[in-house]
């Protein structure tokens, strides 16, 4: 008796829950985005990619990123950070081992970045640790 009980509970369950997920709708494709939102147009980003020397120990590597994620909070023109290290499969890398990406709302927010103090200062901590360094910005021009 307690084993029909228990059954009949569980196909109840799985009754309602098949039912609650059930719609007399047809489902519907998610809603194709084709077209960037107008203000994500004039953003800027500005991509940084670091070669470091061999002499830098993965502690002074951690130590410039840790100054580079800091800049957020000391420039308020900064909308966006990211950061990575190289993981492409490509070997087209030419030693550019760490990524980072910037976003500014405008061309002015990225000009006022670039002289700021706070970005000066860190110029002066990654500077003599870098190998090479790439710097390429753009606004997106997508659809």
């Amino acid at each position: 008796m307690t084993k029909s009980i228990a059954f009949l509970c569980v196909a109840t369950l799985l009754s309602v829950a098949s039912f609650a997920n059930s719609s007399t709708d047809s489902p519907r494709p998610p809603k194709k985005q084709t077209a960037t939102p107008a203000a994500a147009k004039s953003m800027v980003q500005h991509i940084v990619l670091f070669k470091f020397k061999p002499e830098a120990t993965p502690e002074k590597v951690a130590e410039i990123v840790a100054a580079f994620e800091a800049l957020p909070s000391k420039i308020k023109e900064i909308k966006g950070f990211q950061w990575g290290t190289n993981n492409s499969p490509e070997k087209l890398d030419k030693g550019l081992t760490h990524a980072f990406i910037l976003t500014f709302d405008n061309e002015k927010d990225r000009d006022t970045y670039l002289p700021h103090p706070a970005h000066k200062a860190f110029g002066g901590i990654v500077g003599p640790w870098l190998a090479d360094v790439t710097v390429v910005d753009f606004t997106n021009k997508g659809k």
